[in-house]
C-alpha cells in the first residue's frame, strides 16, 4: 500500500492526533485510526514501517548502529526550525525542558530530575568518567567486550590519572558466569563498575540489577552504558538500581542524530561532578563574589546554546514509542530476532555467538560462518540489497543483525536465504 494511504503522528500535535502526509495545497481528509497495537497483527507493523522514509527494497538491519527516524520526528525537528528561524530564537524554554525530561523520564523509569540531554551515548560516559572522583590506583572494571563510545573514555582516564582498568570476559552461557567473574576482579581498590547494558558485540543482555545489588553491597559505584536497549525494551532505572546510565537518542529510540541521554541517581548529582559547564549549569551565581551553586538537577550536566528542534525531535520520538507501547515494541523485536536466531541456527556452518536463552538474547544477533570470513559474507548479503554490521570488538570477526520495528519477517527470512546461499557457494 502506498505511504500516502497511511498517517504519520504530526509534529504539532504529537501524541495527540495524527496527520496525512498530504502535498501542499492538498484538502486535508480525516486521517484513519490508529490501529491496534497487537503484536500478532501483521497489518499494524506495515502500518508503522509506513511511518518510516526508509527504501522499501533495502533491509536496514543495523539499528544497533543507528536507528531510522520516522517522519514524525523529522518533521517535528524541521517544524521547529523553521518556527524558530522565522525570529531567530534559540527556543531553549524551561517549561519545554520539563515537559520533554517528564516523558522520557517515564519511558526509563526515573526522576525528571534526574535526566540530563546530550549529545550521545559517549558524551554521557565522558561526564560520568570525568566527573566521578577516581584517583591513581582506583579499579574500574570493565568487560572486554566495550564499544568504542565505552572504551577510550576510560582508557584516556587511565592514562591521565592511573586509574586501573580489569576487564572480564562476558559469558553467554549464564549469567551466574558473568556475576561469578565480575566478583573475581573485586579488590580493595575497587571504585567503580562500568559495563554496557547489552553488549554490542553479541546481544547479550548483563544481569544489570543484580550487578547494582552486588557494586552497593562493597560500596562500589555502578554505571550502566544504555546504548543498546533504551527503545528496545522496558526497564526502570529505579528498579535497576545504578548510580549512572546513558544512552543515546538516535539508536532504538529512532530519534534524531546527535541527541542522547543522561541519568545520574539523584543521591549522586554532587558525586559526579559536573566539569564541563556553562549558561544553564548553575542555580545561581555571583562572578565578580566568585561564588557558585549548582542546578539542583542534572540539568547541571548540561551547558550554553543548543540545538531545540533535535531535542524536541528526541522527544517526539518518545512519544512513538510510547504511543505504540514499549512492551509492545519489544514483543514485535523480540518475535523478528527469535526467528533470525532460530532459522541461523539450523543453517550448517553457522556459528550463532548471542546468547541461546531467551531472557539473555536482545534483538540483536551475531553469528560467523566457519568457511566464509565475516566482511565477504557481509558483502554477500548486500546482494540481497541486507544492510548488516561487522563486528570486531572483542576480538570478534563476525556480523551483527538488529531488528526493530520498522522490520518485516520477510526481511529476516531474506537474511537466511542470502546466509544459505553463502554456505552453498563455499562448499562447490
Amino acid at each position: 500500500m502506498n505511504r500516502k494511504t497511511f498517517v504519520r503522528i504530526g509534529a504539532a500535535a504529537a501524541g495527540a492526533m495524527l496527520m496525512p502526509p498530504f502535498a501542499a495545497g492538498t484538502a486535508a481528509a480525516s486521517p484513519p485510526p490508529w490501529p491496534s497495537g497487537d503484536p500478532a497483527d501483521e497489518s499494524f507493523w506495515e502500518f508503522l514501517r509506513e511511518q518510516f522514509p526508509l527504501e522499501r527494497d533495502r533491509a536496514y538491519l543495523n539499528t544497533g548502529g543507528l536507528g531510522a527516524s520516522p517522519y514524525a520526528v523529522i518533521d517535528a525537528v524541521t517544524t521547529k526550525m523553521r518556527e524558530l528561524e522565522r525570529i531567530s530564537e534559540t527556543g531553549r524554554d524551561e517549561q519545554l525542558w520539563k515537559e520533554i525530561k517528564t516523558d522520557i523520564a517515564s519511558l526509563l523509569g526515573c526522576g525528571d530530575d534526574e535526566v540530563a540531554f546530550t549529545r550521545n551515548t559517549t558524551e554521557g560516559i565522558n561526564i560520568v568518567a570525568n566527573g566521578l572522583p577516581l584517583r591513581s590506583g582506583d579499579e574500574v572494571i570493565l568487560t572486554t567486550h566495550e564499544h568504542v563510545g565505552n572504551a577510550l573514555p576510560w582508557l584516556a582516564l587511565a592514562r591521565r590519572t592511573g586509574v586501573v582498568l580489569r576487564l572480564f570476559e562476558p559469558s553467554i552461557q549464564s549469567q551466574q558466569e558473568n556475576l561469578d567473574r565480575i566478583a573475581a576482579l573485586f579488590s580493595k581498590r575497587t571504585r567503580l563498575i562500568s559495563v554496557p547494558h547489552a553488549v554490542t558485540t553479541t546481544g547479550l543482555i548483563l544481569p544489570v540489577r543484580d550487578i547494582a545489588t552486588m557494586a552497593r553491597a562493597r560500596n562500589i559505584w555502578f554505571f550502566v552504558d544504555g546504548a543498546q536497549t533504551a527503545g528496545m525494551f522496558p526497564f526502570s532505572l529505579h528498579e535497576i538500581g545504578c548510580d549512572a546510565y546513558a544512552t543515546s537518542g538516535h539508536k532504538w529510540l529512532m530519534g534524531p542524530k546527535e541527541t542522547g541521554v543522561l541519568y545520574v541517581r539523584r543521591a549522586m548529582l554532587d558525586t559526579v561532578r559536573a566539569t564541563s559547564v556553562g549558561a544553564y549549569s548553575d542555580g545561581g551565581f555571583d562572578f565578580l563574589k566568585g561564588t557558585l551553586a549548582f542546578h539542583p538537577s542534572a540539568q547541571r550536566y548540561e551547558y550554553g546554546t543548543v540545538n531545540v528542534p533535535l531535542r524536541v525531535g528526541l522527544w517526539e520520538a518518545v512519544r512513538f514509542i510510547r504511543r505504540i507501547g514499549i512492551r509492545q515494541v519489544w514483543e514485535r523485536d523480540r518475535m523478528l530476532s527469535t526467528r533470525l536466531y532460530r532459522g541461523l541456527r539450523e543453517i550448517p556452518g553457522v556459528r550463532v555467538h548471542s546468547p541461546e536463552a531467551d531472557d539473555m538474547r536482545s534483538a540483536m544477533i551475531t553469528f560467523s560462518h566457519e568457511a566464509l570470513p565475516h566482511l565477504e559474507l557481509q558483502n554477500h548479503l548486500t546482494t540481497y540489497n541486507l544492510r548488516t554490521r561487522p563486528v570486531g570488538e572483542g576480538g570478534m570477526a563476525a556480523l551483527r543483525v538488529s531488528t526493530h520495528i520498522y522490520n518485516m519477517p520477510d526481511e529476516v527470512d531474506r537474511v537466511l536465504e542470502g546466509v544459505k546461499t553463502a554456505t552453498t557457494r563455499t562448499q562447490r
